[in-house]
């Protein structure tokens, strides 16, 4: 490791930085340099603007992802390096066009949530839909954070390293139930296969979308998606309440 990437994630982690972002920081400033065979410190205004013009045309990235990495040389060079730069001016960003998502209706989240074969998976799924969590907070949960008295789900460290409470419906308070009189997972509400570990996100991913081609939906189907479908729906339901879970009130 160089004195330099060490001194990054010296700095992200004194500024409390979530875990993941320090990991795509340090992998944008690496495709960075690597586009100019130098390192970070020789390089500067001139070769952040052609990185970014060749992100966009080149190699036609979102700008969304872009943006990504116009945050990591941003803190690279204004917090690590020092570099008495005006960040606006010096290493801009684009606007992000502002769509709608494709939202799925309560008919078609059912249809796919049933097309879950397994059933960690599809509450880990439900939780996404039902409460509006990210997939990372989701796979996270302890059983202590199901408070079933108040009604709640405890979040910890969400995005922005921020903890909270979103609500509970009686719904999946019964799934949960279900879930652990069947499971009694022990630490992790989800554990994964590594001894002492939650499932991974990917794992997670990987089984939606699966489900996603059994269900027949054509909509793009995520754990996100999901999330964005219970903002939008008036009333989230959940799949298979035969199967649900429900952690000990």
């Amino acid at each position: 490791m160089t004195p330099l990437r060490r001194r990054m994630i010296d700095d992200m982690q004194i500024r409390n930085l979530a875990p993941l972002t320090q990991t795509s920081y340090v992998q944008q400033v690496s495709l960075f340099a690597r586009h100019f065979g130098q390192p970070p410190e020789r390089l500067g205004r001139e070769e952040i603007r052609a990185y970014q013009i060749y992100l966009t045309r080149d190699k036609q990235m979102a700008a969304s992802s872009i943006a990504v990495a116009v945050a990591a040389l941003r803190f690279l060079y204004t917090v690590t390096l020092k570099r008495d730069w005006i960040v606006q001016k010096d290493i801009p960003t684009g606007r992000r066009p502002q769509k709608l998502p494709d939202v799925l209706s309560q008919e078609e989240v059912a249809q796919f949530l049933n097309s879950v074969r397994s059933q960690k998976h599809r509450v880990i799924l439900t939780i996404c839909y039902s409460a509006g969590l990210r997939v990372s907070e989701a796979v996270h949960l302890k059983p202590a954070a199901i408070e079933s008295r108040r009604m709640v789900i405890r979040v910890e460290e969400g995005k922005g390293r921020k903890d909270r409470y979103v609500m509970l419906s009686p719904s999946l308070l019964h799934i949960l139930r279900d879930y652990w009189k069947r499971t009694h997972p022990g630490e992790w509400l989800f554990p994964g296969d590594r001894p002492g570990q939650p499932i991974s996100t990917c794992a997670v991913e990987l089984a939606c979308s699966q489900a996603r081609k059994r269900s027949g939906i054509t909509k793009p189907i995520t754990p996100h998606s999901l999330r964005h479908a219970f903002c939008w729906s008036p009333a989230p339901i959940c799949a298979r309440s035969n199967c649900c879970l429900v952690i000990a009130a």
